[in-house]
């Protein structure tokens, strides 16, 4: 499937939340597992791969590192925009091996881990992307620390997000708003307004680009 504000990029995506979700605690033997983040285009990484594609400029010939990848689609948007390594990162084992099948399928050749990045200080590299990760409260102040320390060693930090509880605003600039369609299963809504931030601790003010809306 092609996710609706990214048809450049191709997934292995599910139609569905809850089968998948049941099969995946029946095939492991275990219940009370985490959804199956790693099936679903969210909403914020969609915003983010349709940003960087559209502004390639911001990651071509850069070193880029998309934390908490899931699917794939924000690191292998950054390939496809001409970035010169990616490092897709997601704890979850399932989401690595979707990342690997999903960059096969889009011919681009990244690397993906299941390493927990934020157990330590970033990486070397020129940018950090971030989809859809501020919906729970400690996740999204470790992530918060973890990029304002990226920021203050010079590396460049892009969040993709659709207002989640937790998204630290009075830390961010806005640069971009996209209408994006998403899962009823899993959203409250058929669409969700979705901004593309920089995290900047100063106060000045960011042209904002047009609203891009997905099709339906």
């Amino acid at each position: 499937m092609t996710p609706p504000l990214v048809p450049e990029v191709r997934l292995q995506l599910a139609h569905e939340a809850v089968p998948l979700w049941q099969k995946t605690e029946e095939e492991l033997g275990e219940m009370g597992l985490a959804p199956p983040f790693w099936a679903f285009a969210w909403a914020g990484g969609q915003a983010l791969a349709r940003h960087v594609l559209d502004n390639p400029q911001l990651v071509a010939g850069q070193r880029v590192i998309d934390l908490a990848s899931g699917s794939g689609l924000v690191a292998i948007a950054a390939m496809k925009a001409g970035a010169t390594r990616v490092l897709a990162a997601d704890i979850d084992a399932f989401s690595v091996e979707a990342i690997v099948l999903n960059a096969e399928t889009n011919g681009v050749s990244l690397e993906a881990t299941s390493r927990n990045l934020l157990e330590a200080p970033a990486q070397d590299c020129d940018v950090i992307l971030v989809g859809d990760l501020f919906y729970e409260k400690d996740l999204a102040a470790k992530v918060v620390a973890w990029l304002e320390d990226a920021e203050a060693r010079g590396i460049v930090t892009l969040i993709g997000d659709p207002g989640r509880s937790y998204l630290p605003r009075e830390k961010l600039k806005k640069l971009a708003e996209y209408k994006v369609a998403v899962t009823r299963d899993l959203e409250d809504a058929e669409f969700k307004l979705t901004s593309v931030w920089r995290l900047s601790k100063t106060d000045a003010t960011t042209s904002v680009c047009p609203i891009r809306q997905s099709s339906s």
